[in-house]
């Protein structure tokens, strides 16, 4: 597998990640700042963000600045931390229990992408009765 090559400073223009969203049907997308000067409500939002949840389609960032903190849950149900950092770009599927933070800089600037019309919907745990839930635990079982 070759390894991404994506600019963040030159998001608008990048073909290679223009190439990634015409292959998994990225068809929407905007950018989110996480900040107190930029985000309303942001002391909330933070809140949010950190309450363990699900979606219903998988969750795609791309960091075009700044920095912050993904945890996932393993197939044991213990916490995995994941660092992003500008560059890097995250996929969690759907049905996975996650949640977010930023770190000590309290800044992150994201490209959101979506396959079709953005769905927000969070569900917070427990959502194990959801369709997405039960795929996934079922491609964890199988990927073992």
């Amino acid at each position: 597998m070759a390894a991404l090559s994506l600019d963040p400073d030159k998001y608008e223009n990048d073909l290679e990640l223009e190439k990634i969203r015409r292959e998994r049907n990225y068809s929407w997308m905007d950018i989110i700042t996480i900040c107190e000067e930029k985000l309303p409500d942001y002391e909330e939002k933070i809140k949010m963000f950190y309450e363990e949840h699900l979606h219903l389609d998988d969750e795609i960032r791309y960091v075009l600045d700044g920095s912050g903190y993904f945890d996932v849950r393993d197939d044991e149900d213990r916490w995995i931390r994941i660092f992003v950092e500008k560059g890097d770009l995250i996929t969690l599927p759907a049905g996975i229990y996650h949640r977010f933070t930023v770190d000590e800089q309290n800044y992150v600037k994201a490209m959101r992408l979506f396959v079709g019309q953005p769905v927000w919907t969070a569900y917070n745990r427990p959502a194990d009765h959801l369709e997405a839930r039960k795929q996934y635990l079922t491609f964890l079982a199988q990927s073992a």
